[in-house]
């Protein structure tokens, strides 16, 4: 049984006791209560879309109440946070513009782009996913369609943008090759030749990216979520760009920065900042300098708040030996221990282990490489 199932009628009815009663860890026992007054096979989807329901909050906040998932879509969705920096970029260059997403999924990336004043298409391959979408646009009151079609065969001459999300996904798996996705990489790039968004993985390489593309990396809460390469009249004149949510703080010159020792501070710059290629205006932003002018550590003599990094003072300077930092550890009576390390062959878990962290005091090590060396450095990260 599907979602449509869910959508009116007894459907719907099983669903809300469904998510009225639904907590997570006790699915069985909620789908042996239902069944004693709704279907059988009713019961099991509507619990199913409660848990989806659940796990939804994360990316889609409140209106994950109101929606519908399917497992793969869900996975797949664009969070709203993404989903509406993408959509206000799209309306402040085209105000009104339609858009057609080509394998819209359920239908995240259509809210956005719905909401932010867009008229909207998405074309979906699969009936039960496209029906899905369709749903999620009518309960959250919006205005667009939902076509059962395939990418590669769509018309897209009606229409002002065009979005994209290949699937990066093969047999269950992630996939990370660019030339793996579907629709095809050539496909990509013959899109990219009009006014276009294409979502793609964070790992893109740079040489991958066509001329006259800009691609923006994009972060949320720290954590590094998807790269959009923009074209035609979306292209903002930057090759690259980093843009940190939330917050909106967006970096796309990278200005020339030295190499020096090691200030009172060490700044990690966000991710988005380090794929983009944009680690110098860290540097320039904290009035600093590289700490080798292959890894992305920047260091300063002062501490300046940026958003593009986080920030450590630099205590002590310590050699990179197990034995050294074993007796460190006990000798600063340590037990909480995050390592963090930039060019150095280590699994930070590993080391933890060895080092035994067991006492009261917390603390940051920070081991990189310096030209040919590895260096370890004990560090108070700075917070607030």
């Amino acid at each position: 049984m599907t979602v449509t199932a869910l959508l009116d009628g007894p459907g719907a009815e099983v669903l809300a006791a469904a998510c009225s009663e639904y907590r997570p860890g006790g699915e069985l026992q909620l789908v042996e209560k239902l069944r004693r007054r709704y279907d059988a096979a009713l019961v099991t989807t509507a619990v199913t879309q409660a848990a989806l329901r659940h796990r939804a909050i994360a990316k889609f906040g409140t209106d994950a109440d109101r929606m519908y998932f399917t497992p793969d879509g869900l996975e797949q969705a664009t969070r709203t946070t993404v989903g509406t920096h993408r959509a206000a970029r799209i309306a402040a260059a085209l105000p009104g513009a339609s858009v057609v997403d080509l394998g819209c999924g359920i239908g995240g990336d259509l809210i956005s782009a719905a909401r932010a004043g867009l008229q909207v298409t998405g074309i979906e391959r699969d009936p039960e996913t496209a029906a899905t979408a369709r749903a999620n646009l009518t309960t959250l009151g919006l205005t667009g369609q939902v076509l059962v079609g395939d990418a590669e065969s769509t018309d897209l001459t009606p229409y002002d943008v065009v979005f994209a999300d290949p699937a990066r996904r093969a047999d269950g798996r992630r996939v990370f090759d660019h030339n793996a996705y579907s629709p095809p990489w050539s496909f990509v790039t013959g899109l990219l030749q009009r006014t276009a968004c294409v979502k793609v993985a964070p790992g893109i390489p740079h040489d991958a990216i066509p001329p006259d593309v800009e691609a923006e990396w994009i972060s949320d809460s720290a954590e590094v979520k998807e790269a959009a390469l923009w074209s035609g009249a979306l292209y903002a004149g930057k090759p690259r760009r980093a843009t940190l949510l939330p917050g909106e703080v967006t970096v796309s010159d990278a200005p020339e920065a030295d190499a020096g020792p090691v200030g009172q501070y060490i700044y990690e710059p966000d991710g988005a900042v380090v794929r983009a290629g944009l680690v110098t205006a860290v540097a320039a932003a904290v009035d600093g300098w590289l700490l080798d002018p292959r890894i992305a550590y920047v260091t300063a003599a002062k501490y300046t708040p940026t958003p593009l990094a986080s920030a450590y003072e630099v205590l002590e300077e310590l050699p990179y030996k197990e034995k050294a930092l074993r007796t460190w550890v006990r000798t600063q009576g340590i037990g909480t221990l995050e390592i963090k390390k930039r060019g150095v062959d280590l699994d930070p878990a590993q080391l933890r282990k060895k080092l035994a962290p067991k006492g009261q005091a917390s603390a940051t090590l920070i081991i990189t490489r310096i030209g040919r060396d590895a260096t370890a450095y004990s560090c108070r990260r700075i917070t607030g």
